[in-house]
């Protein structure tokens, strides 16, 4: 058995750096962190030293605050050396956010893997005023309570724009088993999927350093959900998938370097909790399916927790990738109701 499986999590540095500063968490690699202005309040951005100038995964979102601090870290930690190259771990506007403003800046290289280019691209141009027909669609079908659907349909939805920099056209494209250089190290990269397509993890030959995004963080779950932009997804399949591959590849020595929370050790480990911590929700959601269920409707078993109106979209779009994972495996029935939504049962 691989020695990290026995391995404990632990936190090398147990506190963040303060905003506008850095921590060098190895030679030629800086930890910054920019807010966030939602529960998750924070992510992490990683440079990387390239003599000349840096290497920077992800960005934050784009808001006058962030440009603000954007100025304050060229200025200060990253030494007034200019951005060569903007690396994007996956599409979501916390990471991608600034990434059009430090290409126009700097006229700086972008890399990402195609599916995160393109949706990034694809979501900044898509303004909607009003929710689509496919939204409401999809929103009637998981069983969204009545009050909170009323409110919804005519309010104006979260668009990317909003906190995202428009993204000139033209990327280098970066897929599973390239090699990619930066900060004096060679990095594999490993593409994940579930909490986005094409998620992008780089893997250091040279020391145990894993830039991991969102699709490994210490102390939370990411959020695994389907969309009406493909409402039969299974993104929980490509999850459990990515996870054991890269409790495959865990080692010891590995320091993960995550999009939010802390960086950390004991790889092998927290792949095993991320899988566990889906395969209990899925035991608990199959025992409530003995009666016919929406998705608003199982929330309980899935999360433990209350569920208020700023994680309810979060939570909505979650059962629904679950109760499509046990659809799809044969597990579990569904009928429509006469409003729409789908009532899910356990197969007898």
């Amino acid at each position: 058995m691989n020695d990290a499986a026995h391995t404990g999590l632990r936190y090398p540095w147990p506190e963040p750096p303060a905003e506008g500063e850095a921590c060098e968490v190895a030679p030629g690699v800086l930890w910054l962190r920019l807010p966030l202005p939602m529960a998750l309040d924070h992510v992490n951005v990683y440079a990387l030293d390239e003599g000349d100038g840096w290497t920077v995964v992800d960005t934050g979102v784009k808001s006058r605050r962030a440009v603000a601090l954007w100025e304050r870290l060229l200025a200060g930690p990253l030494q007034g050396r200019p951005v060569k190259r903007v690396v994007l771990t996956h599409h979501h506007p916390d990471h991608i956010g600034m990434a059009g403003w430090l290409m126009e800046r700097f006229d700086a290289e972008l890399v990402a893997t195609r599916t995160a280019w393109l949706m990034a691209r694809m979501l900044i141009l898509d303004v909607e005023e009003r929710p689509t027909p496919q939204a409401l669609a999809f929103w009637r079908a998981a069983g969204m309570d009545a009050e909170t659907f009323a409110r919804r349909k005519d309010e104006r939805p979260f668009n990317f724009a909003d906190i995202c920099a428009p993204l000139p056209v033209g990327y280098t494209r970066l897929r599973e088993g390239d090699a990619f250089a930066a900060a004096g190290r060679t990095w594999d990269v490993r593409v994940g999927n579930g909490h986005a397509p094409e998620h992008l993890t780089l893997w250091s030959r040279d020391d145990g350093l894993v830039i991991a995004g969102d699709q490994i963080i210490a102390s939370i779950s990411p959020n695994i959900g389907v969309y009406p932009t493909e409402p039969e997804a299974d993104p929980l399949a490509g999850w459990l998938d990515s996870c054991a591959r890269f409790r495959a590849l865990a080692r010891s020595d590995h320091v993960v370097l995550s999009g939010h929370k802390l960086p950390f050790t004991g790889l092998a480990l927290r792949m095993r909790q991320l899988i566990d911590n889906h395969h209990g929700a899925l035991a608990r959601l199959m025992e409530r399916l003995g009666e016919p269920r929406t998705a608003a409707e199982c929330f309980p078993p899935l999360f433990k927790r209350r569920i208020d109106q700023g994680t309810y979209g979060l939570a909505l779009v979650e059962a629904v990738a679950h109760l499509n994972h046990l659809h799809q495996a044969g597990r579990i029935e569904r009928s429509a109701r006469a409003d729409g939504a789908w009532l899910w049962r356990r197969r007898e």
